[in-house]
């Protein structure tokens, strides 16, 4: 089975679905490096390094974060997991203990979704460094609606709400 995000097909991703796609060849991502290389799945990736608040994210809710981050103006600091297992959960961890707060985002349902787990890992190795209750942003708790799929699919308006809502405590 091979899966790929709908939102990469027509070029970069910058969170917004409704504005004009850069094409890929016009992109600093688009560059790969020459010879062999590897990216390390099992170590996440602090794409924006913060100290506001810590969030969760991998695939193209990343860039989601990232124009929530700075539609905010927060300063926030996005780990972008590369894989769901192995989990760096070292990461997660110091990132949280350091900003004391944590928003979870992503595409799947909010009801049995990876963000539960997430949720529940930082709860059990954190609690006493949360200075406010975990926000997790996902898709709806519905069958995959392909007329709203742009309503379906978390955005940056809804993840920067939950940004806002873990700083007011």
């Amino acid at each position: 089975i091979f899966l790929e995000p709908k939102r990469l097909y027509n070029g970069p991703f910058d969170g917004h679905h409704d504005r004009p796609v850069t094409p890929w060849s016009k992109h600093p991502a688009s560059q790969v490096p020459d010879g062999y290389y590897k990216v390390p799945l099992d170590k996440a990736a602090i794409v924006r390094p913060g100290a506001a608040l810590t969030v969760l994210t991998y695939g193209t809710m990343v860039y989601v974060a990232q124009a929530a981050a700075d539609e905010t103006g927060l300063d926030a600091e996005i780990i972008d997991l590369r894989s769901l297992w192995p989990l760096d959960l070292e990461t997660i961890v110091a990132s949280v203990k350091k900003t004391g707060r944590c928003v979870i985002a992503h595409e799947a349902t909010r009801t049995c979704g990876f963000g539960a787990e997430l949720m529940s890992l930082v709860q059990e190795h954190c609690f006493h460094h949360l200075e406010a209750p975990i926000e997790r942003v996902t898709g709806w708790d519905t069958p995959y609606p392909h007329a709203q799929e742009w309503a379906y699919f978390p955005g940056p308006a809804r993840v920067g709400a939950a940004f806002k809502r873990v700083m007011e405590v």
